[in-house]
């Protein structure tokens, strides 16, 4: 290929301002003009290529999805183009609802189908407490598969397998979670290709900090993306956020009041089905504490 050829490839790694395109199997490593950040993991891009394996990013194509999650002051774009969110549970150590709900929600914003992984299901003195907590979700209508990764890999391949084939998904969870010996499954050679990804990156051999993109066999990809404890969504208007609770849906448009915003508005159906146990009380706290978030935003 000539210098300043035309090429389209796929984001597969982004550190900092530096990124990764896979153009047919070949690595190109690449910049944004000027200091432009907004590409994301999994963009397919348009690049023009300036040496032997280096590029500049001309335009990003458009998008099927985004998701991001964003705090007071900034945003942080987590992947593009993906059809499935895998959020991963585990056992042990016990995981936290907030960040699970905030995952779905941010989901159910970006139009991309959510399913929750509870892993490390041989711990079995834990495994009755954690099914009843990821029951909640299994009741809003997400699917949620129990797997262990590393005492029965054979049944966890079995049941992940077929949810990623053809898709483009992306697996999130807290640390400790077992995301990563769910990836080390799921993806043949992952280590080696972590290793190439940080050379090309120039992030250091080790460094597991960036989101990454690898093909599966069977078609379809996988983002991983690092642990994070915090999914902030300043970024949800209030219209965006109660379409985004599913439980909400059915009585949306039933209120008194049509600006009506679910908190403690006289005749309002949301706050009626809550009152009668339709809706859980922890994902209605949630509700208000993002509705506080949007009201603060910066940017």
């Amino acid at each position: 290929m000539s210098k300043d050829t035309k090429l389209t490839g796929t984001i597969i790694a982004a550190h900092g301002r530096h990124y990764l395109a896979d153009v047919n199997g070949e690595k190109f490593q690449c910049v944004t003009r000027g200091k432009k950040t907004n590409v994301a993991v999994g963009d397919v891009v348009h690049l023009k290529q300036t040496s032997n394996d280096q590029a500049v990013i001309e335009e990003i194509a458009e998008r099927q999805t985004l998701l991001y999650r964003s705090d007071q002051y900034k945003s942080k774009l987590l992947a593009a183009n993906i059809s499935r969110l895998f959020i991963v549970v585990a056992t042990e150590p016990g995981f936290a609802d907030d960040l699970v709900s905030r995952s779905l929600v941010a989901a159910e914003a970006a139009g991309i189908e959510a399913h929750i992984i509870l892993n490390k299901t041989d711990v079995a003195e834990l495994l009755p407490r954690a099914r009843e907590r990821a029951a909640v979700y299994a009741a809003l209508g997400y699917p949620v598969h129990e797997v262990s990764a590393k005492a029965d890999p054979e049944h966890a391949l079995g049941v992940l397998q077929p949810l990623l084939a053809g898709q483009s998904s992306i697996f999130i969870g807290q640390s400790g979670m077992g995301k990563s010996s769910l990836i080390n499954l799921l993806v043949p050679d992952a280590d080696i290709a972590v290793r190439e990804i940080s050379a090309a990156l120039d992030t250091g051999k080790h460094t597991t900090t960036f989101t990454r993109l690898y093909w599966l066999p069977d078609g379809g990809s996988i983002i991983d993306s690092p642990g994070f404890q915090e999914f902030g969504l300043y970024h949800l208007s209030e219209g965006m956020l109660e379409r985004a609770f599913v439980e909400f849906k059915p009585y949306l448009g039933g209120c008194k009041y049509y600006n009506c915003r679910h908190l403690a508005e006289p005749q309002c159906a949301v706050l009626t089905a809550l009152a009668d146990g339709k809706i859980a009380k922890h994902r209605h706290e949630l509700y208000g504490q993002l509705l506080h978030e949007s009201a603060q935003t910066l940017y």
